[in-house]
């Protein structure tokens, strides 16, 4: 039997399926965004989708909903939200707009998995903000868990993904067992000298460009003819040879239909400036980065959602085309494989992949859990089939309705205290980007 984990906090699944690579049996997903879990549910058929926020779950509620009662958990993962910093002589971690950390630690802690795996943005290290970090730790130990010491910053750009994204990863194991390692990682140098890892070209060279099909305008998917030769990574993603599945579930899919591209119609002036600004620049007045052909991307990053604004960050510029990248084209520069789907829209789509752990880093750290496990990953015999099309159409009114939830947006809205509200999650919002930037 493979080795079970569960994703908290888990978005679209890039932790997911990196896990699911790396041989773990993914039984239960935790997402409280509808749209997000839809998506997840599409691409992970297996895996129980529970649409609710972690601090109304128990561990019993999870075991319940998945349906694998007392069944061994050997890791849980994810990367609980950290927003609040308390005044001098308060802990950061009793601030209540950190509590989602303090949930972590109790599913955790209840579901008494054997390791852990505890992501989030590079600032939690640097300034003051590294005293929560102690305080994270800290909590861990108070129930029964040792971290990795000395904790590292990974970047995904070492571990094989054609894009610069630095993470914290905190790695745990229950008192007494062996604590996981890190993976090793790999130099990355462009230019004139010897690069390791995947270039944005290497990327993106062999997808068919989307301005070569009018009806991407309209909807994001197409059947496509006109594929280039795929460099080594590009055979990977899109699964040409068997190894591209790793440990992971092959999925039944149109290998040659164009997904998650509906296009961009941007003006003439716009592409006159993107054609105009060099390879690895800023365009002066977007400020869009455009990729380097030989080099890696800049973080995709995932705006915010509907509750804060519906803020979109900026796409990158390919490095060939006068134009903003498709969310197809974020997701190879993230590690997703081509069978993967997003929402069909640019702004959910684009939010789902920046919001996510690149898939290629996640089954690194995954493969250094399995080995502290002793076990041995088995490649699965079975072939799953994808979820219904609609999952990836939903609305937020549809995805709520579906989960038998309520709609994040309409219960943001429905109080007299919604501008109260708002004002308090603009400033969390705020104080996040400070962390990511510190």
């Amino acid at each position: 039997m493979r080795p079970t984990g569960i994703d908290l906090f888990a978005g679209a699944g890039g932790m997911s399926l990196g896990f699911e690579q790396a041989g773990f049996d993914i039984v239960a997903a935790v997402e409280i965004d509808p749209i997000h879990a839809a998506i997840h549910k599409y691409n992970f058929p297996r895996c129980t989708m529970i649409a609710r926020s972690v601090s109304d779950l128990t561990a019993e509620d999870i075991r319940e909903m998945a349906g694998i009662g007392e069944r061994k958990i050997d890791v849980v993962f994810g990367g609980a939200p950290c927003q609040g910093f308390s005044l001098i002589g308060h802990r950061a971690i009793d601030d209540p707009r950190n509590s989602l950390v303090k949930e972590f630690v109790r599913i955790v802690t209840e579901l008494d998995a054997s390791y852990f795996v505890f992501e989030n943005v590079k600032g939690l290290t640097v300034g003051r903000h590294r005293r929560f970090l102690n305080e994270i730790i800290e909590e861990f130990g108070k129930h029964g868990y040792d971290v990795r010491d000395p904790w590292k910053v990974l970047n995904a750009a070492t571990l094989g993904v054609p894009q610069s994204r630095e993470r914290l990863i905190l790695l745990g194991a229950k008192k007494g067992l062996s604590i996981p390692g890190y993976p090793k990682e790999n130099e990355v140098r462009t230019g004139s000298q010897k690069k390791f890892g995947p270039t944005c070209e290497e990327a993106l060279g062999d997808i068919p460009d989307a301005e070569a099909f009018p009806q991407l305008l309209k909807c994001d998917e197409v059947e496509a003819s006109a594929w280039g030769e795929p460099s080594e990574y590009a055979r990977q993603m899109r699964c040409l040879d068997n190894e591209a599945w790793h440990h992971g579930y092959p999925r039944n899919w149109n290998p040659s239909l164009l997904t998650s591209s509906m296009r961009t119609d941007h003006s003439d002036i716009s592409r006159r400036r993107f054609a105009e600004t060099h390879e690895g620049q800023v365009e002066p007045i977007s400020r869009f980065f455009k990729l380097p052909s030989q080099g890696v991307s800049n973080t995709l990053r995932a705006g915010t959602d509907a509750s804060r604004g519906a803020f979109t960050s900026p796409r990158p510029i390919h490095y060939r085309y006068p134009r903003c990248v498709t969310v197809r084209e974020m997701a190879r520069l993230h590690g997703f494989p081509d069978w993967f789907r997003f929402h069909e829209t640019k702004w959910h789509g684009a939010r789902q992949i920046g919001n996510a752990v690149p898939p290629p880093m996640a089954r690194r750290v995954g493969e250094e859990v399995m080995r502290a496990l002793g076990a041995y990953p088995t490649r699965p015999e079975e072939t799953l089939d994808l979820g219904d099309t609609y999952l990836l159409r939903m609305g937020m009114k549809e995805a709520s309705e579906f989960f038998g939830v309520e709609s994040p947006i309409g219960k943001r809205d429905r109080k007299s205290g919604a501008r109260k509200r708002k004002q308090h999650e603009i400033e969390a919002a705020l104080q996040t980007l400070r962390i990511a930037n510190d």
